[in-house]
């Protein structure tokens, strides 16, 4: 049996490095000395998503920019899921991202813990299991047709690991007890609402959707499974090499995300107004606005990277 020793020893670095990040994220005030040229241009990624509400909002609010001024010009690409994001980072694309944990995680180990590091932490929570209205417990999975937005992306891993300590199979070619089916989640939408799935386990606020639009129920919210109900759904990485390059962004980048989290947490209704504009722009599809305020109430916005629920995905 092949050893999984060296990826455990990655990841338990990059967990010490989140954790001292924590620790250290209050003072960003104070920017590191300069110790090279400064970039002209920020590379964002950020996805359509509710658990993006920081990034959304310091896009649409203008907090990001603000913090990197006008010499800087921000450049933001938008994603579906976190592994897009990480071939992205790999290969030079972009500089900074707001992501979910395991594909931070799977990034970091192929890269032998070179490639990237989480900066800050950014939303807790916000995703759901949304499946047909006959399907009542979990058993009742097997044999049926799950989405997840990605393979291995956060909640693609949450959820073999949920059926898996549920006693049933899965496998990355769709076969084993439950068919689990990579689908982006504007297209899990129109599939479940047409029944070529049986439920999805997405973030928000495509569960809200699946529940508002497509008649579907929610079988498992995620923060039942977490202590406290708060686990990271979203943080903020960038690649190192722009981090040593660019230390003076970095800390800028820092003070705005800092920024649209505060804000977010002060100003409800402006912030949900943002992360609307927000999806709009990058999908074209406009959400309904009490969608996006149901999915508020399963959210929490920090800037705590919350290092001991990565172990936890890490481990899954």
């Amino acid at each position: 049996m092949k050893s999984h020793r060296p990826l455990r020893l990655l990841v338990g670095a990059l967990v010490a490095a989140v954790a001292l990040a924590a620790v250290a994220a209050p003072a960003v005030a104070k920017a590191p000395q300069q110790t090279s040229t400064e970039t002209t241009t920020v590379r964002l990624g950020v996805f359509a998503n509710v658990t993006h509400a920081p990034g959304l909002v310091a896009i649409e609010g203008g907090f990001l920019q603000d913090a990197l001024g006008k010499n800087v010009k921000l450049e933001v690409q938008y994603f579906n899921a976190g592994p897009a994001v990480i071939t992205a980072l790999l290969a030079d694309a972009i500089d900074v991202s707001y992501i979910g944990p395991n594909p931070s995680i799977t990034g970091f180990a192929q890269s032998n813990g070179e490639a990237l590091r989480i900066i800050s932490g950014s939303t807790s929570a916000g995703a759901s299991l949304v499946v047909k209205p006959s399907i009542t417990k979990v058993s009742d999975l097997k044999g049926k047709k799950i989405a997840t937005p990605q393979l291995g992306n956060t909640q693609d891993v949450a959820a073999r690991a949920y059926l898996k300590q549920n006693g049933l199979s899965t496998d990355t070619s769709g076969g084993g007890d439950v068919s689990i089916v990579p689908t982006s989640n504007a297209t899990t939408l129109t599939a479940f609402q047409q029944g070529q799935i049986d439920g999805a386990w997405v973030p928000e606020p495509w569960a809200q959707r699946l529940v508002n639009e497509a008649g579907g129920k929610v079988l498992v919210d995620e923060a039942s499974l977490w202590p406290d109900g708060q686990f990271v759904t979203t943080q903020l990485i960038a690649a190192t090499d722009f981090i040593k390059d660019n230390p003076k962004t970095i800390t800028n980048i820092l003070k705005g995300n800092l920024a649209a989290i505060d804000f977010t947490n002060a100003n409800p209704t402006q912030a949900q107004k943002f992360v609307q504009t927000g999806i709009l722009t990058a999908t074209g599809q406009k959400v309904d606005p009490a969608t996006i305020e149901n999915s508020w109430s399963h959210l929490k916005f920090t800037i705590d990277p919350l290092a001991a629920t990565l172990a936890k995905s890490a481990k899954d």
